[in-house]
């Protein structure tokens, strides 16, 4: 008896490792993966903005999303968001502000100000995209962000696939990158389990994962 529970005790390590391992390997893979293929929408998921002004984890965001616009890759930019407690702004509309300043249309860009968290930004985008009948979308985030809302997106209905963004500070060190990565993976496990989100605190406050 001892040891028949000896070896499901061993069993069950080794196949969380192997579950652990796969969804960092996952997470990392996705990060490295680009797809522009053309799409009804592009999702701009929400990071931090002060009066107005999205930090540079948002900028990055936003410039990424900016570069698909004139590529042609989608026709619409959605930005997505709510605000903290005192802001004068969502993270929606600090975004397409920032987009109609930069060039774009204000008529392609649908802003979705719901959501404190990639879970909840991404199901208020599903229920807006089934009213207007869009299908595809370009999940545009940080790269070890990039699998945890494509997940959510296909779970919420849209066929979504991934374009993470290269540059700003999620990106610029081994260390950060290190961090992030563990992070995601916990997040993307928890999720996966429970199908909430995990808190996402410092997504919000613009240290970011996004």
């Amino acid at each position: 008896m001892v040891r028949w529970m000896g070896r499901l005790l061993v069993g069950a390590v080794l196949m969380g490792l192997l579950i652990l391992g796969g969804t960092v390997f996952r997470v990392w893979q996705v990060a490295r993966s680009e797809d522009h293929s053309r799409a009804d929408i592009a999702v701009v998921l929400g990071a931090a903005q002060y009066n107005g002004t999205p930090t540079d984890v948002l900028k990055w965001r936003l410039q990424h999303a900016l570069n698909l616009y004139r590529e042609q890759a989608t026709p619409v930019l959605v930005t997505v968001g709510g605000k903290q407690p005192g802001d004068k702004f969502t993270e929606a509309e600090a975004s397409k502000n920032w987009l109609v300043e930069h060039g774009v249309p204000a008529s392609a860009v649908v802003t979705v100000a719901e959501g404190r968290d990639t879970l909840g930004s991404i199901r208020a985008v599903a229920t807006e995209a089934e009213r207007r009948g869009w299908r595809s979308a370009i999940m545009v985030s940080d790269p070890w962000h990039s699998l945890r809302t494509r997940t959510m997106a296909r779970d919420a209905g849209l066929d979504a696939w991934a374009s993470p963004v290269r540059s700003g500070p999620i990106v610029q060190t081994r260390s950060t990158q290190i961090r992030y990565i563990v992070r995601e993976t916990g997040a993307l496990l928890y999720y996966r389990l429970t199908h909430v989100a995990a808190d996402e605190t410092s997504e919000n406050s613009g240290v970011g994962v996004g």
